[in-house]
């Protein structure tokens, strides 16, 4: 159940309740494709840090260890050991990102396996299925993720079959949920909103999705080519759209600045690589913007990366993880990591907080013009 606690504006402050625990909005779903974050961070780590929901891959998963091996280890709850709530996706961005391997047809896509080239057919029943083996909170449904400046003809006829396939994912989910063996009877469907950047496509999609009644509404297709300025212009005109009364969710977005501008657009749920990426780089996330500490300034630095973060790596100093990176030690890449997750983790609840007291738009403000501190001058 979905629950709207405050209004700011268009941002809102609510939380959802679901078998694996309610989940606070606005929220950051910390990035677990294969089931475990990428920089050698635990389940445990991720509680440590304030994680609230961890989201896996559905084709990554099926490809590698399979589904049905998950199932029979009791669901992707229990194989990782982590009893919060998982968002799953569909496998349809992979329809996007593979897309050099893959063929779409009406009745789905035929990929060839990343791992060893093996021919894989995904449709809407067999994404549901995937899923509910899985036993995820929040399956997503199966989609195509059109690239942004496709011809709107071809965008028109996606998005189509798109809606054709979200039909044939509820009714196939209805079937899971309902058998006595299901890992989750009580999971959740969420349905995709597409477009790319044509707004007359959107809100027409926007509108038959809402005539659905679905658990969820995510916006799907952005943060693949378009500018800023055009993703924030797809929100503004179709977010209002979609059902109020339902949690909303940007996928794949993004920086701390596009989070900020997003929830002021009315979203609810965000997912992206960047903190984790960036992390094993030794790109890490400050209010003040973000941090290369591979640079030499950092060689002797005594300081953590950010004054005053609880977050495990800030017990250490930039000179020290600086080492451990040049050094290709797996614990720098492993703190960077974990600051970074936190980083994002508790920039949510710090929005969360703006909301609740009404003061989101001095808030949203403040914090991106701090985050462009960086960029003006060498901050230190």
């Amino acid at each position: 159940m979905y629950t709207v606690i405050k209004t700011d504006g268009r941002a809102k402050r609510a939380e959802l309740k679901t078998v694996h625990g309610t989940i606070q909005t606005p929220v950051f779903m910390n990035v677990g494709t294969a089931a475990a974050i990428k920089g050698a961070v635990s389940t445990a780590d991720l509680k440590e840090i304030g994680t609230q929901v961890e989201l896996s891959n559905t084709y990554h998963l099926h490809v590698r260890p399979g589904d049905r091996l998950i199932r029979e280890m009791g669901g992707l709850h229990k194989f990782m050991v982590w009893d919060r709530p998982i968002l799953t996706d569909s496998g349809g961005f992979q329809v996007f990102s593979l897309a050099g391997m893959r063929k779409i047809k009406e009745e789905g896509v035929t990929f060839r396996s990343h791992v060893d080239g093996h021919s894989i057919f995904m449709g809407p029943e067999e994404s549901m299925q995937i899923q509910s083996n899985l036993g995820s909170t929040i399956a997503m449904a199966f989609d195509e993720c059109a690239p942004a400046k496709a011809e709107k003809s071809y965008v028109e006829a996606s998005v189509a079959r798109t809606t054709r396939w979200l039909v044939r994912c509820r009714q196939e989910m209805d079937r899971l949920n309902a058998m006595p063996d299901t890992v989750n009877p009580s999971q959740m469907l969420f349905g995709i909103n597409q477009g790319a950047v044509y707004t007359d496509i959107r809100i027409e999609h926007a509108k038959q999705l809402a005539e659905m009644e679905l658990d969820g509404y995510a916006v799907g297709g952005l943060a693949v080519g378009e500018t800023h300025e055009e993703m924030y212009h797809v929100l503004d005109e179709t977010v209002p759209y979609l059902p109020q009364d339902r949690p909303t969710y940007l996928m794949g977005v993004g920086t701390p600045a596009n989070i900020l501008e997003a929830v002021d657009r009315g979203i609810d749920f965000f997912d992206c690589v960047y903190p984790s990426r960036n992390g094993r780089h030794g790109h890490v996330y400050t209010r003040y913007g973000k941090m290369n500490l591979l640079n030499a300034k950092y060689e002797k630095d005594e300081r953590p990366i950010e004054d005053n973060c609880k977050c495990p790596a800030c017990r250490y100093s930039r000179a020290y993880i600086r080492h451990l990176l040049k050094a290709k030690e797996m614990l720098g890449m492993r703190l960077c990591v974990l600051h970074n997750l936190y980083f994002y983790n508790h920039l949510m609840e710090d929005i969360r907080g703006a909301i609740e007291t009404g003061t989101y738009a001095a808030f949203k403000k403040e914090r991106l013009e701090m985050l462009q501190v960086y960029k003006k001058q060498e901050y230190s």
